[in-house]
């Protein structure tokens, strides 16, 4: 028998694809792709980001059809001046979304859009200098005017003047305020207005880094100027609410937008009620997300908690592993692409009439 050299091939036994149960891809036919679902099925069918964006959508699916199912909806990045915040307010409207974990700047501006104000393509013919000086604030294509952010201001002055000082603040309960001051007072659509109405509670766990944040800190510097008592904030008042809800549900289900403190600080739910069990001695169940869907384009090898992978989450008691029925679709595509045909697809399958009861 000849010596086999190193790095030298074998003689592979072939083995039969259909035998071995290995699920054949498709060519993605348009002329049968009457509607986005249709496209979507087909898309789950091919390969690359195409084959992510359709299998997350089955996954999204199983979360809306599940009526047990309690889902936390996670956003970070530019969303409401990228537009995509009536996207939001009819998952909320549809109760496809049933908690709302975001950044103070997607809150703020898509308060600026909720009372009437609007953004603005950028002209590139424009420097960043001479937008400054013309108080026009960039975000990448999109400019937000700054007296935008002064009405902005208006209203936060106006729900912080009734605030009852007695009452510690939190960002669910402040933005709870809020979506009732624009259930009043605005004619037009928006995620606080919708999260209100639907009692959808919206937590902002990095509520100083927003527009809002410094709202209330400046408010808070008249105050005291005044002599008037000062607003107390208190961040574990949302973090403990939070987590005495997802507790509530029978299963959890997560739709992040983005990463970043939206997505880590929802996802440590699980590892905050292992530790109350295992250091603070509590009997409370050890919970982990059932389901798991996230729109976002950073890779995994960067290291940030934004582009790791849902596998990685479950080492971590996150999520359910999918040999215990953990269900998780993952695109890595700019969410201004995804978010819109994931969406309509999603509302599609449903139909007009489907509404998920309220939690």
């Amino acid at each position: 028998m000849a010596k086999k050299n190193e790095g030298a091939g074998i003689d592979r036994k072939l083995h039969d694809p259909v035998k071995d149960k290995l699920s054949p891809v498709f060519p993605l036919d348009l002329s049968k792709a009457k509607t986005i679902s249709a496209l979507v099925r087909g898309m789950a069918d091919t390969a690359f980001t195409g084959r992510q964006l359709g299998e997350a959508v089955d996954v999204l699916e199983a979360m809306a059809r599940d009526k047990d199912c309690f889902v936390v909806m996670t956003l970070a990045g530019a969303m409401t001046v990228a537009k995509q915040g009536l996207i939001i307010c009819d998952l909320i409207d549809r109760g496809l979304v049933n908690a709302v974990v975001s950044t103070g700047a997607l809150m703020a501006h898509g308060l600026v859009e909720a009372t009437g104000c609007k953004h603005y393509r950028y002209d590139p013919r424009m420097n960043d200098v001479e937008l400054y000086e013309a108080g026009y604030n960039r975000v990448y294509d999109t400019l937000e005017p700054e007296q935008n952010l002064d009405h902005v201001e208006l209203v936060m002055e106006d729900v912080l003047g009734h605030w009852d000082t007695g009452e510690t603040m939190c960002s669910y309960r402040l933005n709870q305020a809020i979506g009732q001051h624009l259930k009043k007072k605005t004619k037009g659509r928006g995620i606080l207005k919708s999260a209100y109405e639907r009692g959808v509670p919206v937590f902002v766990p990095a509520f100083t880094d927003s527009e809002m944040g410094l709202d209330v800190a400046l408010n808070n510097r008249m105050r005291a100027r005044e002599g008037k008592p000062l607003l107390r904030y208190d961040p574990f008042l949302d973090l403990n609410y939070f987590a005495e809800t997802l507790l509530k549900q029978k299963r959890l289900g997560i739709f992040t937008v983005g990463g970043g403190v939206p997505r880590n600080w929802a996802q440590q739910f699980g590892p905050y009620c292992e530790l109350r069990v295992r250091r603070a001695g509590e009997d409370v169940e050890l919970k982990r997300y059932h389901y798991g869907v996230r729109v976002c384009p950073e890779p995994v090898y960067w290291g940030g908690l934004s582009g790791s992978p849902y596998s990685e989450a479950i080492s971590w008691g996150k999520f359910v592993p999918p040999a215990e029925g953990g269900r998780f679709g993952e695109v890595f595509v700019d969410a201004t692409v995804g978010l819109p045909i994931m969406c309509a697809a999603l509302l599609e399958r449903l139909g007009k009439k489907y509404k998920k009861a309220s939690f």
